[in-house]
């Protein structure tokens, strides 16, 4: 049976490749973004499909909301202002887009009679709690205004599902990366931007000694996330939260070192580009590292790739795309 999934934020990097992915499953998929951080490119190769509809509109817009679930089986709600950076210089648009327009779609979601709301969460939901790996039911207080937007989420999503009987499932993203994520602008992703600066032969500049460590999660890890969590019929799964990762940390260094050796594949000079290192930056957090133990035992969840594989595939993607 043919389902129509509505993946809000489509145009941005996991959004769109989410709308390639259940398009290419036969799935009819309705985008929404209002191209604040998304890029009409990412979906360009979409737009003359049939079973692909494109709605330009806004969460902070209820009526945007309400035209958008119409007719939608499943919503898979990527839309947000990311960033810790960005949410403390700004905390009222990342408040505005985050909490206010996230409770606009469960609202719009549950009105319309939608089967399951699927949505990003997040690992800064952790904070200052310093035990690793993470695990879903031990969080610490919020470090960034970022960290209590998702965190407010996950708290609207438990109440909709307990009050109104709206299915949810919140997936906590570890340091997503791959295929289509923007290297450009201030808030870039420290990969994509890594990239394009030792691509364009700059020194990438690392916060701190380099020897904070992140749970880097490739792309197809977590559209199958997503599609574990859109299709489980596991009642233990439902009104509940899974981290969303591969279960492994690699350093900042290290992460630089594969950098500067796949691409110097393509150009040898890459691998003597010198790295510079900064000052820590306001709100990250040292260490991140996810228990994957509950996503494969409730969703049977077993991702592909490691992080080595995806950065290998990844920065094949930006060396031809980046041209």
């Amino acid at each position: 049976m043919t389902r129509t999934i509505l993946i809000t934020g489509g145009a941005g990097f996991i959004g769109s490749n989410l709308c390639e992915y259940f398009i290419s499953k036969g799935d009819k998929v309705v985008c929404l973004d209002n191209f604040s951080t998304g890029h009409r490119h990412n979906i360009q190769g979409l737009l003359s499909h049939p079973d692909f509809k494109l709605i330009e509109g806004d969460i902070r817009n209820s009526e945007d909301c309400i035209n958008a679930v119409n007719g939608v089986d499943f919503v898979l709600h990527q839309a947000a202002l990311g960033s810790v950076p960005r949410s403390i210089n700004d905390p009222i648009t990342s408040n505005d887009v985050n909490v206010s327009g996230f409770l606009n779609m469960l609202v719009a979601a549950r009105n319309a009679g939608v089967k399951r709301f699927v949505y990003a969460a997040s690992s800064s939901t952790y904070g200052d709690s310093e035990s690793l790996p993470k695990i879903e039911d031990k969080i610490g207080k919020p470090l960034s205004p970022y960290a209590i937007t998702k965190y407010v989420n996950e708290l609207y999503a438990d109440i909709f599902s307990k009050t109104y009987g709206l299915e949810t499932i919140g997936l906590r993203y570890f340091n997503v990366f791959g295929r289509k994520q923007d290297p450009n602008g201030a808030y870039a992703a420290v990969i994509p931007k890594f990239v394009m600066q030792l691509v364009n032969g700059e020194s990438p500049v690392i916060n701190g000694d380099g020897n904070y460590s992140r749970d880097f999660t490739y792309i197809d890890n977590v559209i199958q996330m997503n599609e574990l969590a859109m299709s489980t019929t596991n009642s233990e799964a439902i009104n509940t939260v899974f981290n969303t990762a591969y279960g492994d940390r690699t350093t900042l260094n290290d992460m630089v070192t594969y950098l500067r050796e796949f691409l110097s594949k393509y150009d040898a000079s890459i691998n003597e580009i010198p790295i510079i290192y900064g000052p820590n930056r306001a709100g990250d957090i040292p260490h991140s590292l996810a228990s994957i133990e509950k996503a494969k035992k409730l969703l049977n969840y077993n991702p592909k790739f490691s992080f080595k594989e995806g950065l290998k595939e990844a920065v094949e993607w930006y060396w031809e795309n980046l041209k």
